[in-house]
Protein backbone atom coordinates (compact mmCIF):
# COMPACT_ATOMS: atom_id res chain seq x y z
CA UNK A 1 0.00 0.00 0.00
CA UNK A 2 0.89 3.67 0.14
CA UNK A 3 2.55 3.19 3.54
CA UNK A 4 5.46 1.38 1.88
CA UNK A 5 6.48 4.55 0.05
CA UNK A 6 6.21 6.70 3.16
CA UNK A 7 2.74 8.12 2.63
CA UNK A 8 -0.05 8.30 5.18
CA UNK A 9 -3.42 6.86 4.19
CA UNK A 10 -6.62 8.57 5.26
CA UNK A 11 -10.13 7.18 4.82
CA UNK A 12 -12.81 9.89 4.66
CA UNK A 13 -16.38 8.86 5.39
CA UNK A 14 -19.22 11.18 4.50
CA UNK A 15 -22.19 10.94 6.87
CA UNK A 16 -25.64 12.32 6.07
CA UNK A 17 -26.21 12.35 9.84
CA UNK A 18 -23.71 15.21 10.25
CA UNK A 19 -25.92 17.32 7.96
CA UNK A 20 -28.95 16.37 10.09
CA UNK A 21 -27.14 17.50 13.26
CA UNK A 22 -25.99 20.75 11.64
CA UNK A 23 -29.49 21.63 10.41
CA UNK A 24 -31.07 20.74 13.75
CA UNK A 25 -28.52 23.00 15.49
CA UNK A 26 -29.47 25.89 13.19
CA UNK A 27 -33.16 25.40 13.93
CA UNK A 28 -32.53 25.25 17.69
CA UNK A 29 -30.44 28.43 17.59
CA UNK A 30 -33.16 30.24 15.66
CA UNK A 31 -36.11 29.01 17.73
CA UNK A 32 -34.75 28.38 21.23
CA UNK A 33 -31.14 29.09 22.16
CA UNK A 34 -28.91 31.27 19.98
CA UNK A 35 -25.82 29.87 21.71
CA UNK A 36 -26.67 26.15 21.43
CA UNK A 37 -23.63 24.02 20.59
CA UNK A 38 -23.96 20.25 20.17
CA UNK A 39 -20.31 19.83 21.16
CA UNK A 40 -20.98 21.47 24.54
CA UNK A 41 -23.73 19.11 25.70
CA UNK A 42 -23.11 16.88 28.75
CA UNK A 43 -22.31 13.23 28.03
CA UNK A 44 -24.31 12.04 31.07
CA UNK A 45 -27.70 13.54 30.23
CA UNK A 46 -30.46 11.61 32.02
CA UNK A 47 -33.18 12.21 29.40
CA UNK A 48 -30.92 10.98 26.62
CA UNK A 49 -30.19 7.75 28.45
CA UNK A 50 -33.90 7.29 29.23
CA UNK A 51 -34.59 7.53 25.49
CA UNK A 52 -31.86 4.97 24.75
CA UNK A 53 -33.01 2.58 27.47
CA UNK A 54 -36.55 2.67 26.06
CA UNK A 55 -35.25 1.84 22.57
CA UNK A 56 -36.90 5.01 21.21
CA UNK A 57 -34.12 5.44 18.67
CA UNK A 58 -35.75 5.79 15.25
CA UNK A 59 -33.50 8.13 13.29
CA UNK A 60 -30.67 7.87 15.83
CA UNK A 61 -27.36 7.14 14.12
CA UNK A 62 -26.23 3.49 14.40
CA UNK A 63 -28.88 2.69 17.02
CA UNK A 64 -32.16 2.44 15.08
CA UNK A 65 -32.27 -1.16 13.77
CA UNK A 66 -34.65 -3.58 15.49
CA UNK A 67 -31.78 -5.80 16.66
CA UNK A 68 -29.84 -2.88 18.10
CA UNK A 69 -32.96 -1.58 19.86
CA UNK A 70 -33.53 -4.99 21.41
CA UNK A 71 -29.93 -5.14 22.65
CA UNK A 72 -30.15 -1.58 23.97
CA UNK A 73 -33.33 -2.22 25.91
CA UNK A 74 -31.71 -5.25 27.56
CA UNK A 75 -28.40 -3.51 28.20
CA UNK A 76 -29.99 -0.28 29.48
CA UNK A 77 -26.96 1.96 28.85
CA UNK A 78 -26.11 4.35 31.67
CA UNK A 79 -22.78 5.78 30.49
CA UNK A 80 -21.21 6.98 27.28
CA UNK A 81 -18.85 3.99 27.51
CA UNK A 82 -21.91 1.72 27.21
CA UNK A 83 -22.79 3.36 23.88
CA UNK A 84 -19.23 2.82 22.64
CA UNK A 85 -19.58 -0.83 23.63
CA UNK A 86 -22.96 -1.14 21.90
CA UNK A 87 -21.48 -0.01 18.57
CA UNK A 88 -18.65 -2.54 18.96
CA UNK A 89 -20.90 -5.38 20.17
CA UNK A 90 -23.62 -5.12 17.52
CA UNK A 91 -21.64 -6.83 14.75
CA UNK A 92 -21.72 -10.39 13.40
CA UNK A 93 -18.59 -11.65 15.22
CA UNK A 94 -19.48 -10.59 18.79
CA UNK A 95 -23.14 -11.52 18.27
CA UNK A 96 -22.30 -15.01 17.01
CA UNK A 97 -19.88 -15.58 19.89
CA UNK A 98 -22.47 -14.52 22.49
CA UNK A 99 -20.21 -11.71 23.72
CA UNK A 100 -23.14 -9.27 23.73
CA UNK A 101 -25.07 -11.54 26.11
CA UNK A 102 -22.06 -11.81 28.43
CA UNK A 103 -21.72 -8.03 28.46
CA UNK A 104 -25.41 -7.51 29.32
CA UNK A 105 -25.43 -10.17 32.03
CA UNK A 106 -22.23 -8.92 33.64
CA UNK A 107 -23.38 -5.30 33.61
CA UNK A 108 -26.55 -6.28 35.47
CA UNK A 109 -24.81 -8.63 37.91
CA UNK A 110 -26.28 -11.85 36.54
CA UNK A 111 -22.80 -13.19 35.80
CA UNK A 112 -19.62 -12.59 37.85
CA UNK A 113 -16.90 -10.33 36.44
CA UNK A 114 -13.59 -12.22 36.61
CA UNK A 115 -10.05 -11.50 35.47
CA UNK A 116 -7.53 -14.15 34.45
CA UNK A 117 -4.73 -11.99 35.88
CA UNK A 118 -4.75 -9.03 38.29
CA UNK A 119 -2.98 -6.95 35.64
CA UNK A 120 -6.08 -7.21 33.42
CA UNK A 121 -8.51 -5.50 35.80
CA UNK A 122 -7.57 -1.86 35.10
CA UNK A 123 -7.62 -2.62 31.36
CA UNK A 124 -10.89 -4.60 31.17
CA UNK A 125 -12.90 -3.10 34.02
CA UNK A 126 -14.93 -0.78 31.76
CA UNK A 127 -16.01 -3.76 29.64
CA UNK A 128 -16.77 -6.07 32.59
CA UNK A 129 -13.75 -8.34 32.04
CA UNK A 130 -14.46 -8.84 28.31
CA UNK A 131 -11.83 -8.08 25.66
CA UNK A 132 -13.83 -5.86 23.32
CA UNK A 133 -11.42 -3.42 21.66
CA UNK A 134 -8.15 -3.68 19.78
CA UNK A 135 -6.71 -0.98 22.04
CA UNK A 136 -7.27 -3.27 25.03
CA UNK A 137 -5.16 -5.95 23.35
CA UNK A 138 -2.39 -3.40 22.87
CA UNK A 139 -2.58 -2.50 26.57
CA UNK A 140 -2.55 -6.19 27.56
CA UNK A 141 0.47 -6.89 25.36
CA UNK A 142 2.34 -3.99 26.93
CA UNK A 143 1.30 -4.63 30.57
CA UNK A 144 1.49 -8.44 30.59
CA UNK A 145 4.11 -9.34 27.96
CA UNK A 146 6.29 -6.22 27.96
CA UNK A 147 5.57 -5.21 24.34
CA UNK A 148 6.70 -1.79 23.19
CA UNK A 149 3.96 0.47 21.84
CA UNK A 150 5.21 -0.14 18.29
CA UNK A 151 5.16 -3.93 18.76
CA UNK A 152 1.71 -3.76 20.34
CA UNK A 153 0.53 -1.72 17.33
CA UNK A 154 1.81 -4.42 14.98
CA UNK A 155 -0.27 -6.91 16.94
CA UNK A 156 -3.29 -4.61 16.56
CA UNK A 157 -2.74 -4.36 12.80
CA UNK A 158 -2.57 -8.15 12.51
CA UNK A 159 -5.89 -8.39 14.33
CA UNK A 160 -7.48 -5.64 12.26
CA UNK A 161 -6.49 -7.33 9.00
CA UNK A 162 -7.12 -10.82 10.44
CA UNK A 163 -3.70 -12.09 9.30
CA UNK A 164 -3.53 -15.56 10.89
CA UNK A 165 0.16 -16.12 10.11
CA UNK A 166 1.22 -12.92 11.88
CA UNK A 167 -1.01 -13.71 14.87
CA UNK A 168 0.44 -17.22 15.12
CA UNK A 169 3.98 -15.83 14.96
CA UNK A 170 3.22 -13.58 17.93
CA UNK A 171 2.39 -16.49 20.26
CA UNK A 172 5.96 -17.36 21.31
CA UNK A 173 7.22 -13.82 22.03
CA UNK A 174 3.99 -12.99 23.88
CA UNK A 175 4.22 -16.07 26.14
CA UNK A 176 7.96 -15.56 26.72
CA UNK A 177 7.46 -11.93 27.63
CA UNK A 178 4.61 -12.75 30.01
CA UNK A 179 6.58 -15.54 31.74
CA UNK A 180 9.55 -13.19 32.13
CA UNK A 181 7.20 -10.84 34.02
CA UNK A 182 6.11 -13.56 36.41
CA UNK A 183 2.96 -14.83 34.68
CA UNK A 184 2.52 -18.64 34.86
CA UNK A 185 3.02 -20.14 31.40
CA UNK A 186 -0.35 -21.92 31.36
CA UNK A 187 -2.16 -18.62 32.04
CA UNK A 188 -0.05 -16.82 29.43
CA UNK A 189 -1.08 -19.45 26.86
CA UNK A 190 -4.76 -19.15 27.83
CA UNK A 191 -4.56 -15.36 27.59
CA UNK A 192 -3.01 -15.48 24.12
CA UNK A 193 -5.70 -17.94 23.01
CA UNK A 194 -8.31 -15.40 24.15
CA UNK A 195 -6.54 -12.66 22.20
CA UNK A 196 -6.28 -14.86 19.11
CA UNK A 197 -9.98 -15.71 19.31
CA UNK A 198 -10.77 -12.02 19.74
CA UNK A 199 -8.80 -11.23 16.57
CA UNK A 200 -11.65 -12.72 14.53
CA UNK A 201 -14.00 -9.90 15.53
CA UNK A 202 -11.87 -7.24 17.19
CA UNK A 203 -12.99 -3.65 16.78
CA UNK A 204 -11.13 -0.39 17.02
CA UNK A 205 -12.33 1.56 20.08
CA UNK A 206 -11.52 4.96 18.57
CA UNK A 207 -13.73 4.09 15.58
CA UNK A 208 -16.51 2.91 17.89
CA UNK A 209 -16.17 6.00 20.09
CA UNK A 210 -16.44 8.34 17.09
CA UNK A 211 -19.63 6.61 15.96
CA UNK A 212 -20.94 6.54 19.53
CA UNK A 213 -20.47 10.30 19.85
CA UNK A 214 -22.51 10.96 16.69
CA UNK A 215 -25.13 8.49 17.99
CA UNK A 216 -25.26 10.28 21.35
CA UNK A 217 -25.56 13.69 19.68
CA UNK A 218 -28.56 12.54 17.62
CA UNK A 219 -30.14 10.87 20.66
CA UNK A 220 -29.70 14.08 22.69
CA UNK A 221 -31.36 16.12 19.94
CA UNK A 222 -34.25 13.67 19.75
CA UNK A 223 -34.70 13.69 23.54
CA UNK A 224 -34.58 17.49 23.99
CA UNK A 225 -35.56 18.96 20.61
CA UNK A 226 -37.70 16.28 18.92
CA UNK A 227 -39.38 18.66 16.46
CA UNK A 228 -36.17 20.26 15.23
CA UNK A 229 -34.50 16.86 15.00
CA UNK A 230 -37.43 15.40 13.02
CA UNK A 231 -37.52 18.36 10.62
CA UNK A 232 -33.78 18.01 9.95
CA UNK A 233 -34.10 14.23 9.57
CA UNK A 234 -36.96 14.56 7.06
CA UNK A 235 -35.05 17.20 5.09
CA UNK A 236 -32.08 14.86 4.81
CA UNK A 237 -34.30 12.30 3.03
CA UNK A 238 -36.76 14.67 1.38
CA UNK A 239 -36.60 12.82 -1.96
CA UNK A 240 -36.59 9.29 -0.45
CA UNK A 241 -40.30 8.55 -0.07
CA UNK A 242 -39.83 5.17 1.65
CA UNK A 243 -37.57 6.68 4.30
CA UNK A 244 -39.92 9.67 4.69
CA UNK A 245 -42.89 7.38 5.27
CA UNK A 246 -40.96 5.42 7.89
CA UNK A 247 -39.92 8.56 9.81
CA UNK A 248 -43.42 10.05 9.59
CA UNK A 249 -45.01 6.87 10.98
CA UNK A 250 -42.47 6.78 13.82
CA UNK A 251 -43.12 10.47 14.58
CA UNK A 252 -46.86 9.88 14.77
CA UNK A 253 -46.28 7.04 17.21
CA UNK A 254 -44.36 9.55 19.38
CA UNK A 255 -47.28 11.97 19.26
CA UNK A 256 -45.68 14.47 16.86
CA UNK A 257 -48.15 16.08 14.47
CA UNK A 258 -47.10 16.62 10.86
CA UNK A 259 -48.90 19.46 9.11
CA UNK A 260 -49.67 19.12 5.38
CA UNK A 261 -48.01 21.29 2.72
CA UNK A 262 -49.61 24.72 2.56
CA UNK A 263 -49.09 27.18 -0.31
CA UNK A 264 -49.02 30.12 2.14
CA UNK A 265 -47.12 28.54 5.05
CA UNK A 266 -44.75 25.86 3.75
CA UNK A 267 -41.10 26.67 3.17
CA UNK A 268 -38.88 24.78 0.77
CA UNK A 269 -37.90 22.33 3.55
CA UNK A 270 -39.70 20.79 6.48
CA UNK A 271 -39.95 23.37 9.26
CA UNK A 272 -41.10 23.65 12.87
CA UNK A 273 -44.35 25.57 13.25
CA UNK A 274 -46.32 26.09 16.49
CA UNK A 275 -45.19 22.87 18.14
CA UNK A 276 -45.63 20.81 14.99
CA UNK A 277 -43.67 20.06 11.83
CA UNK A 278 -44.85 21.58 8.54
CA UNK A 279 -44.37 19.60 5.32
CA UNK A 280 -41.90 21.23 2.95
CA UNK A 281 -42.75 22.01 -0.68
CA UNK A 282 -39.66 20.10 -1.81
CA UNK A 283 -41.28 16.97 -0.40
CA UNK A 284 -44.03 17.14 -3.04
CA UNK A 285 -43.23 15.07 -6.12
CA UNK A 286 -42.77 16.94 -9.41
CA UNK A 287 -42.28 20.26 -7.61
CA UNK A 288 -38.74 21.31 -8.45
CA UNK A 289 -36.45 23.99 -7.07
CA UNK A 290 -37.31 26.54 -9.75
CA UNK A 291 -41.05 26.26 -9.06
CA UNK A 292 -40.51 26.51 -5.31
CA UNK A 293 -38.33 29.60 -5.68
CA UNK A 294 -40.98 31.24 -7.87
CA UNK A 295 -43.73 30.50 -5.32
CA UNK A 296 -41.70 31.82 -2.37
CA UNK A 297 -40.73 35.00 -4.22
CA UNK A 298 -44.34 35.66 -5.23
CA UNK A 299 -45.41 35.09 -1.63
CA UNK A 300 -43.01 37.76 -0.40
CA UNK A 301 -45.43 40.29 -1.91
CA UNK A 302 -48.23 38.98 0.30
CA UNK A 303 -50.18 35.83 1.04
CA UNK A 304 -52.18 34.20 -1.73
CA UNK A 305 -55.87 34.97 -1.13
CA UNK A 306 -57.38 32.50 -3.61
CA UNK A 307 -56.47 29.99 -6.28
CA UNK A 308 -57.10 32.72 -8.88
CA UNK A 309 -54.74 35.05 -7.03
CA UNK A 310 -52.07 32.37 -7.04
CA UNK A 311 -52.39 31.72 -10.77
CA UNK A 312 -52.20 35.44 -11.51
CA UNK A 313 -49.07 36.07 -9.45
CA UNK A 314 -46.75 33.18 -10.30
CA UNK A 315 -44.85 32.54 -13.53
CA UNK A 316 -46.76 29.63 -15.03
CA UNK A 317 -43.83 28.56 -17.18
CA UNK A 318 -42.03 27.68 -13.94
CA UNK A 319 -45.10 26.64 -11.95
CA UNK A 320 -46.56 24.58 -14.77
CA UNK A 321 -49.57 22.30 -14.99
CA UNK A 322 -47.65 19.27 -13.69
CA UNK A 323 -46.52 21.24 -10.62
CA UNK A 324 -50.04 22.56 -10.01
CA UNK A 325 -51.57 19.08 -10.23
CA UNK A 326 -49.09 17.79 -7.66
CA UNK A 327 -49.74 20.69 -5.28
CA UNK A 328 -53.52 20.23 -5.57
CA UNK A 329 -53.34 16.49 -4.95
CA UNK A 330 -50.99 17.05 -1.99
CA UNK A 331 -53.55 19.39 -0.40
CA UNK A 332 -51.35 22.49 -0.60
CA UNK A 333 -54.33 24.71 -1.58
CA UNK A 334 -56.67 23.27 1.06
CA UNK A 335 -56.81 26.50 3.09
CA UNK A 336 -57.94 28.39 -0.04
CA UNK A 337 -60.31 25.73 -1.41
CA UNK A 338 -60.92 22.54 0.60
CA UNK A 339 -62.44 20.67 -2.39
CA UNK A 340 -59.37 19.31 -4.22
CA UNK A 341 -61.54 17.78 -6.95
CA UNK A 342 -62.96 21.23 -7.77
CA UNK A 343 -59.48 22.71 -8.18
CA UNK A 344 -58.29 19.93 -10.45
CA UNK A 345 -61.47 20.02 -12.55
CA UNK A 346 -61.09 23.77 -13.05
CA UNK A 347 -57.34 23.82 -13.61
CA UNK A 348 -57.43 24.01 -17.41
CA UNK A 349 -60.03 26.81 -17.29
CA UNK A 350 -57.93 28.71 -14.75
CA UNK A 351 -54.80 28.46 -16.87
CA UNK A 352 -56.71 29.64 -19.95
CA UNK A 353 -58.16 32.63 -18.03
CA UNK A 354 -54.73 33.73 -16.89
CA UNK A 355 -53.19 33.24 -20.33
CA UNK A 356 -56.00 35.23 -21.93
CA UNK A 357 -55.60 38.01 -19.40
CA UNK A 358 -51.85 38.23 -19.96
CA UNK A 359 -52.36 38.30 -23.72
CA UNK A 360 -54.64 41.33 -23.29
CA UNK A 361 -52.03 43.01 -21.11
CA UNK A 362 -49.40 42.37 -23.77
CA UNK A 363 -51.38 44.51 -26.25
CA UNK A 364 -51.93 47.18 -23.57
CA UNK A 365 -55.51 46.19 -22.90
CA UNK A 366 -56.99 45.51 -19.49
CA UNK A 367 -56.53 42.27 -17.63
CA UNK A 368 -59.73 40.32 -17.28
CA UNK A 369 -59.40 40.93 -13.54
CA UNK A 370 -58.85 44.70 -13.70
CA UNK A 371 -62.53 45.55 -13.34
CA UNK A 372 -62.76 43.80 -9.99
CA UNK A 373 -62.54 46.13 -6.99
CA UNK A 374 -62.26 43.24 -4.54
CA UNK A 375 -59.79 40.38 -4.13
CA UNK A 376 -59.83 37.69 -6.79
CA UNK A 377 -62.28 34.91 -6.00
CA UNK A 378 -62.72 31.36 -7.20
CA UNK A 379 -66.40 31.61 -8.10
CA UNK A 380 -65.59 30.45 -11.63
CA UNK A 381 -64.44 27.00 -10.40
CA UNK A 382 -66.87 24.23 -11.45
CA UNK A 383 -69.28 22.80 -8.90
CA UNK A 384 -67.57 19.42 -8.59
CA UNK A 385 -68.33 16.87 -5.84
CA UNK A 386 -65.38 16.13 -3.52
CA UNK A 387 -63.39 12.95 -4.07
CA UNK A 388 -64.24 9.92 -2.00
CA UNK A 389 -61.86 9.62 0.95
CA UNK A 390 -60.11 6.62 -0.62
CA UNK A 391 -59.53 8.54 -3.87
CA UNK A 392 -58.35 11.62 -2.01
CA UNK A 393 -55.82 9.56 -0.02
CA UNK A 394 -54.64 7.69 -3.12
CA UNK A 395 -53.95 10.96 -4.96
CA UNK A 396 -52.27 12.40 -1.87
CA UNK A 397 -50.04 9.33 -1.69
CA UNK A 398 -49.18 9.77 -5.36
CA UNK A 399 -48.10 13.38 -4.77
CA UNK A 400 -46.30 12.96 -1.44
CA UNK A 401 -45.23 9.34 -1.45
CA UNK A 402 -46.96 8.95 1.93
CA UNK A 403 -50.49 9.05 3.31
CA UNK A 404 -50.54 12.25 5.33
CA UNK A 405 -54.07 13.47 6.11
CA UNK A 406 -55.21 9.90 6.80
CA UNK A 407 -54.61 6.27 5.85
CA UNK A 408 -56.90 3.69 4.21
CA UNK A 409 -56.29 1.45 7.22
CA UNK A 410 -57.14 4.09 9.85
CA UNK A 411 -60.68 2.79 10.32
CA UNK A 412 -59.26 -0.72 10.83
CA UNK A 413 -56.54 0.32 13.31
CA UNK A 414 -58.13 -1.12 16.47
CA UNK A 415 -59.51 -4.26 14.89
CA UNK A 416 -56.14 -5.02 13.22
CA UNK A 417 -54.50 -4.90 16.64
CA UNK A 418 -57.04 -7.38 17.97
CA UNK A 419 -57.43 -9.80 15.05
CA UNK A 420 -54.44 -9.59 12.71
CA UNK A 421 -51.84 -8.34 15.24
CA UNK A 422 -48.78 -8.81 12.99
CA UNK A 423 -47.39 -5.74 11.22
CA UNK A 424 -44.78 -5.32 8.50
CA UNK A 425 -42.39 -3.96 11.12
CA UNK A 426 -42.69 -7.24 13.06
CA UNK A 427 -41.54 -9.38 10.13
CA UNK A 428 -37.84 -8.55 10.62
CA UNK A 429 -37.91 -10.91 13.62
CA UNK A 430 -39.55 -13.78 11.68
CA UNK A 431 -37.56 -16.75 10.34
CA UNK A 432 -37.48 -17.93 6.74
CA UNK A 433 -40.57 -19.99 5.99
CA UNK A 434 -42.68 -18.59 8.86
CA UNK A 435 -46.30 -17.84 8.05
CA UNK A 436 -47.68 -14.34 8.58
CA UNK A 437 -50.97 -12.51 8.03
CA UNK A 438 -51.18 -8.75 7.51
CA UNK A 439 -53.66 -5.96 6.88
CA UNK A 440 -52.27 -3.87 3.99
CA UNK A 441 -52.96 -1.65 1.00
CA UNK A 442 -51.22 -2.06 -2.37
CA UNK A 443 -49.20 1.03 -3.33
CA UNK A 444 -47.54 -0.38 -6.46
CA UNK A 445 -48.11 -3.44 -8.67
CA UNK A 446 -46.05 -4.77 -11.58
CA UNK A 447 -46.84 -7.90 -13.54
CA UNK A 448 -44.41 -9.99 -15.55
CA UNK A 449 -43.91 -13.52 -16.86
CA UNK A 450 -42.23 -15.88 -14.39
CA UNK A 451 -39.33 -18.24 -15.16
CA UNK A 452 -41.75 -21.08 -15.91
CA UNK A 453 -43.92 -18.96 -18.17
CA UNK A 454 -46.69 -18.24 -15.67
CA UNK A 455 -47.98 -14.85 -14.52
CA UNK A 456 -46.25 -13.17 -11.59
CA UNK A 457 -47.18 -9.95 -9.80
CA UNK A 458 -44.65 -8.00 -7.74
CA UNK A 459 -46.49 -5.81 -5.24
CA UNK A 460 -45.36 -3.09 -2.90
CA UNK A 461 -47.73 -3.08 0.06
CA UNK A 462 -47.84 -1.00 3.20
CA UNK A 463 -49.55 -0.98 6.54
CA UNK A 464 -49.45 1.56 9.36
CA UNK A 465 -45.84 0.64 10.20
CA UNK A 466 -44.01 0.36 6.87
CA UNK A 467 -43.86 -1.20 3.42
CA UNK A 468 -42.55 -4.39 1.83
CA UNK A 469 -42.50 -6.47 -1.36
CA UNK A 470 -44.98 -9.30 -1.97
CA UNK A 471 -44.92 -11.87 -4.78
CA UNK A 472 -48.22 -13.28 -6.09
CA UNK A 473 -48.30 -16.28 -8.45
CA UNK A 474 -50.67 -18.27 -10.68
CA UNK A 475 -54.16 -19.08 -9.46
CA UNK A 476 -53.99 -16.63 -6.57
CA UNK A 477 -53.17 -13.81 -9.01
CA UNK A 478 -56.20 -14.80 -11.13
CA UNK A 479 -58.40 -14.73 -8.03
CA UNK A 480 -57.06 -11.50 -6.53
CA UNK A 481 -56.19 -9.51 -9.67
CA UNK A 482 -59.26 -7.26 -9.53
CA UNK A 483 -58.62 -6.36 -5.88
CA UNK A 484 -54.95 -5.59 -6.49
CA UNK A 485 -55.89 -2.96 -9.06
CA UNK A 486 -58.10 -0.98 -6.69
CA UNK A 487 -55.99 1.86 -5.26
CA UNK A 488 -56.12 2.06 -1.49
CA UNK A 489 -58.33 -1.03 -1.04
CA UNK A 490 -57.55 -2.55 2.41
CA UNK A 491 -56.58 -6.22 1.96
CA UNK A 492 -55.98 -9.20 4.19
CA UNK A 493 -52.82 -10.94 3.08
CA UNK A 494 -51.37 -14.25 4.21
CA UNK A 495 -48.03 -15.60 3.06
CA UNK A 496 -44.64 -17.16 3.70
CA UNK A 497 -41.84 -14.94 4.97
CA UNK A 498 -38.60 -14.81 2.97
CA UNK A 499 -35.69 -13.03 4.68
CA UNK A 500 -33.29 -11.18 2.38
CA UNK A 501 -30.43 -8.73 2.94
CA UNK A 502 -32.62 -5.77 2.00
CA UNK A 503 -35.38 -6.91 4.35
CA UNK A 504 -38.23 -9.44 4.49
CA UNK A 505 -40.64 -10.10 1.66
CA UNK A 506 -43.72 -12.32 1.44
CA UNK A 507 -44.76 -15.10 -0.93
CA UNK A 508 -48.52 -14.67 -0.99
CA UNK A 509 -50.70 -17.70 -0.18
CA UNK A 510 -54.10 -16.01 0.19
CA UNK A 511 -55.56 -12.53 -0.41
CA UNK A 512 -59.01 -11.11 0.30
CA UNK A 513 -60.61 -7.71 0.95
CA UNK A 514 -60.03 -6.84 4.59
CA UNK A 515 -63.61 -5.75 5.14
CA UNK A 516 -64.96 -9.21 4.28
CA UNK A 517 -62.28 -11.19 6.09
CA UNK A 518 -62.11 -9.97 9.66
CA UNK A 519 -65.13 -9.45 11.89
CA UNK A 520 -66.67 -6.02 12.38
CA UNK A 521 -66.79 -4.38 15.79
CA UNK A 522 -70.14 -4.75 17.55
CA UNK A 523 -72.09 -1.53 17.93
CA UNK A 524 -72.09 -1.96 21.71
CA UNK A 525 -70.68 -4.26 24.37
CA UNK A 526 -73.09 -5.21 27.20
CA UNK A 527 -72.04 -6.55 30.60
CA UNK A 528 -74.76 -8.21 32.69
CA UNK A 529 -74.24 -8.58 36.45
CA UNK A 530 -76.50 -9.98 39.15
CA UNK A 531 -76.81 -6.98 41.45
CA UNK A 532 -77.41 -9.04 44.61
CA UNK A 533 -74.24 -11.10 44.32
CA UNK A 534 -71.70 -8.60 42.95
CA UNK A 535 -68.97 -7.32 45.28
CA UNK A 536 -66.93 -4.12 45.32
CA UNK A 537 -63.81 -6.21 44.58
CA UNK A 538 -65.42 -7.72 41.48
CA UNK A 539 -66.38 -4.28 40.18
CA UNK A 540 -62.83 -3.04 40.80
CA UNK A 541 -61.45 -6.04 38.93
CA UNK A 542 -63.79 -5.40 35.98
CA UNK A 543 -62.74 -1.74 35.92
CA UNK A 544 -59.07 -2.74 35.84
CA UNK A 545 -59.64 -5.20 32.96
CA UNK A 546 -61.50 -2.60 30.92
CA UNK A 547 -58.77 -0.01 31.56
CA UNK A 548 -56.16 -2.42 30.21
CA UNK A 549 -58.11 -3.02 27.00
CA UNK A 550 -59.38 0.34 25.69
CA UNK A 551 -61.13 0.44 22.33
CA UNK A 552 -63.70 2.25 20.19
CA UNK A 553 -66.76 0.18 21.20
CA UNK A 554 -69.02 1.76 23.87
CA UNK A 555 -69.88 -0.41 26.87
CA UNK A 556 -72.96 -0.62 29.07
CA UNK A 557 -73.04 -2.24 32.51
CA UNK A 558 -76.43 -3.86 33.31
CA UNK A 559 -77.36 -4.62 36.91
CA UNK A 560 -80.02 -7.34 37.09
CA UNK A 561 -82.29 -7.36 40.11
CA UNK A 562 -85.75 -8.89 40.84
CA UNK A 563 -87.00 -5.45 41.88
CA UNK A 564 -85.93 -3.85 38.60
CA UNK A 565 -82.88 -3.63 36.37
CA UNK A 566 -80.48 -0.69 36.03
CA UNK A 567 -77.94 0.29 33.38
CA UNK A 568 -74.78 2.38 33.51
CA UNK A 569 -72.85 3.66 30.46
CA UNK A 570 -69.14 2.96 30.84
CA UNK A 571 -66.69 5.82 30.17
Amino acid sequence: GVERVGLVKFDFLGLRTLTVIDQAERLIRRLHDPHFDIHAIPLDDAETFELLQAGNTAGVFQLESDGMRDLMVRLKPTTFEDIIALVALYRPGPMESGMHEDYVNRKHGREPVTYLLPELEPILKETYGIILYQEQVMQIAAAVAGYSLAAADNLRRAMGKKVKEVMAAEREPFVKGAVARGVPEDKALVLFDLIEKFAGYGFNKSHSAAYALVAYHTAYLKAHYPLEFLAALLNSEIHQTTALAKHILEARDQGIELLPPDINLSQRDFAVEDGRVRYGLAGVKNVGGGAIQEILEARERGRFTSFSDFLERVNLTKVNRKVLEALIQAGAFEALEPNRARLLAGLDTGLERVQRGKSLQAVKQKSIFDDLDEPLTDDWLPDTPPWEESQKLAREKEALGVYLSGHPLDSYRQILKSWVKTTIADLAAYADGDSAALGVVVTQAKEKVGKKGGRLAILTVEDLTGSMEVLVFGELLEKAGAWLGQAGLPLWLKGEVVQEDKGPKLLAQDIAPLGTTIPKWPERLDFHLQAEGVTREQLAALKEILARHPGPVPGVLHFLHPGGNGALALP
